[in-house]
């Protein structure tokens, strides 16, 4: 990773977070770093390091810290800040070298290990609900982004391969859109009609519930970005330079709270089909328009 981008300029705050952390439990012992470092048979130096963010500790070095410090009740906490330190950011430019593909191959892992997903979106239909025709749409607009236009075929493929995820026993699926995703243009008008006529055969599985959150709603929470919450062990923010990856239990906890906050706001069963059926509507009516000029 380029030493001068800015998320490996969030990496190193993080690592100086973490080891701030670790500094003030020290000092609340009332031991100094020598003190600590000859109490676990550390060099001297390795304290320093870690509470200047120079080294990243291991989860041994964590648990063993704390034990000494007499903070045993943190450890949890700060394992979690260390397990997500150097995967906060999964930069997109890194991953779609390896091409478009290969980022849904991972993405699938990820929902296969996932019991319950929830997911909400303001903009684009959620990649486990796309029809063949979306996700190309959805996928040339990322390749035009990132310059990756030759493996196109083979990221829908895959993205369409995810789905099968959806009808594996055990798993429920929870999803919330803005009722604006199924009128933004983000694809040729016939391909929209046919991914509204899928919305609304997904939304009939017994373990699919589908939200759609009209344009009159008074939000509570603003729709600021869409967000996957994963079982409760991980949060997935996708942004135009990053995948976000967060499993603070606090930013897991707030986004709990959106993503609840958005469904209660939703239409669900007939009154989604009656959103859908209108949204329907209207893009034929664009497509007919387009078609007479």
């Amino acid at each position: 990773m380029p030493r001068n981008t800015s998320i490996n300029a969030d990496i190193r705050d993080a690592r100086n977070e973490l080891g701030a952390r670790l500094r003030e439990l020290r000092r609340a012992a009332g031991l100094n770093g020598q003190q600590l470092a000859d109490a676990l048979s550390w060099p001297g130096s390795k304290v320093s390091k870690i509470e200047h963010g120079n080294q990243t500790p291991t989860d041994d070095d964590v648990r063993a810290w704390c034990r000494t410090a007499g903070a045993e009740q943190e450890i949890e906490s700060l394992l979690a800040d260390l397990h997500t330190l150097e995967t906060r950011h999964a930069e997109w430019q890194r991953q779609v070298r390896g091409g478009l593909a290969r980022v849904q191959e991972s993405v699938a892992k990820r929902e296969s290990a996932t019991r319950i997903l929830r997911t909400f979106q303001s903009t684009f239909v959620p990649g486990l609900l796309q029809t063949p025709g979306y996700a190309r749409a959805r996928l040339e607009q990322s390749a035009n982004v990132w310059g990756r236009r030759a493996d196109v075929d083979e990221a829908v493929a895959a993205r369409m391969s995810r789905q099968a995820v959806l009808y594996e026993p055990g798993r429920g699926f929870h999803f919330v859109i803005a009722e604006s995703v199924l009128l933004f243009a983000l694809c040729p008008p016939e391909a929209m009609l046919a991914q509204i006529d899928r919305l609304m055969s997904l939304a009939m599985l017994s373990n699919v519930r589908l939200g759609i959150i009209p344009f009159d709603t008074s939000y509570v929470i603003a729709p600021t970005h869409g967000f996957s919450l994963l079982d409760d062990r991980l949060v997935t923010v996708e942004t135009f330079t990053a995948e976000l990856n967060l499993a603070q239990p606090q930013e897991i906890k707030m986004y709990r709270k959106v993503f609840d906050s958005m469904a209660l706001a939703a239409d669900y069963d007939r009154k989604a089909r009656t959103h859908l059926h209108r949204a329907a509507e209207q893009v034929g009516q664009r497509n007919n328009e387009r078609e007479k000029t």
